[in-house]
This record gives C-alpha cells, sequence and structure tokens, in this order.
C-alpha cells in the first residue's frame, strides 16, 4: 500500500534528523521509501514564539497497517529525543512525523485519524507533497492544489537538499 508521511522539526540539527528518520523508517520490515520532497523552511503552526521549522514529505509503499505504522513513527521519534506532551503541543520539537494518508483508507478511531486531520490546513506538507505528486487527491477532500489554493502558502520555501538517506528506491 501506498502511505505519505509528513516530517519536521525546528530544534538541533533538523535536516539531519529528518534524514536519520527516513534511514529508520526505511529499516523498517515491510516498509519501503519511495520517494522524499526536497525540504521547506516554514512558519511554526500553532505557536508562533519558536525557530521555524524544516518539513518534507516521503511516500513510502508499505505492508505495514496503519496503526502499526503510526507505532513506529511515534517510536523513531522517541528514538531520535521527542518527547511528546499535551502541555507543550505544537511547541518546538526535534522531530515529528505524521502518517498522512495511506492509500484511499479513511479512518477515524482514538488512535488515528486518515487522512490526517489537518493536513489539508498545511502548506508546509500540501507544497512538498505537491512537488512530487502533482495530481494528488486526499481521500474524502478532493485534490491537494485544490486545498492549497485556499490557504497562504507563501511562508513556505524552499531549503537546500538534505543529503541522500541512502534508502531511497530509483525510479
Amino acid at each position: 500500500m501506498r502511505a505519505w508521511i509528513g516530517l519536521g522539526g525546528n530544534r538541533d540539527d533538523s535536516g539531519a534528523l529528518l534524514v536519520e528518520a527516513l534511514a529508520r523508517l526505511a529499516a523498517v520490515p515491510g516498509v519501503a521509501l519511495l520517494r522524499r520532497s526536497a525540504p521547506y523552511r516554514s512558519p511554526p503552526w500553532g505557536r508562533q514564539d519558536q525557530p521555524d521549522f524544516i518539513n518534507a514529505v516521503a511516500e513510502l509503499e508499505t505492508a505495514v497497517r496503519p496503526p502499526a505504522l503510526l507505532r513506529q513513527l511515534l517510536e523513531i521519534e522517541r528514538s531520535l529525543g521527542r518527547q511528546r506532551s499535551e502541555t507543550t503541543r505544537w511547541g518546538p520539537r526535534c522531530i515529528d512525523l505524521d502518517l498522512l494518508t495511506y492509500g484511499a483508507l479513511r479512518v477515524q478511531s482514538e488512535e488515528l485519524e486518515l487522512p490526517h486531520p489537518r493536513m489539508h490546513l498545511r502548506a508546509f506538507v500540501l507544497v512538498p507533497l505537491l512537488d512530487l505528486e502533482p495530481g494528488f487527491v486526499i481521500p474524502g477532500r478532493g485534490p491537494a492544489a485544490d486545498c492549497l489554493r485556499a490557504i497562504d502558502a507563501d511562508e513556505v520555501a524552499a531549503v537546500a537538499p538534505l543529503p541522500p538517506a541512502g534508502t531511497e528506491q530509483q525510479t
């Protein structure tokens, strides 16, 4: 199944942590990293009193079911130093990994919501996603390009490419 992951961070060396997170994700049995976007700099979403973020998206081919894939993402975050807390929600973080979509699957549970419930509102997700997949359709929402036109994307800017993770498949 094709899945899309959002990656971001604004502490430590965010670019290096994004590359390391992708390498760890690609090492998970049943997960293949197909493509990743260029990195983008964007202002923080939610709390503004923090540094800008570096964001990217990645496309996976996976046999891992969504709840287990989400657990893998959370474990990779923890292994890279992320400490989740409701008191620091939308605050600074070294790494953030979000399961954006899993094929056309739509899920709403306490543990997981697919597609990601705010991806259509976030230029830092939509811009890199559309760079890789211009015709992307968000399940239950419609074309991602339509979502992007409805929000302000002016502050999302491409930055220098990340070093190769050494895990992408050749396409």
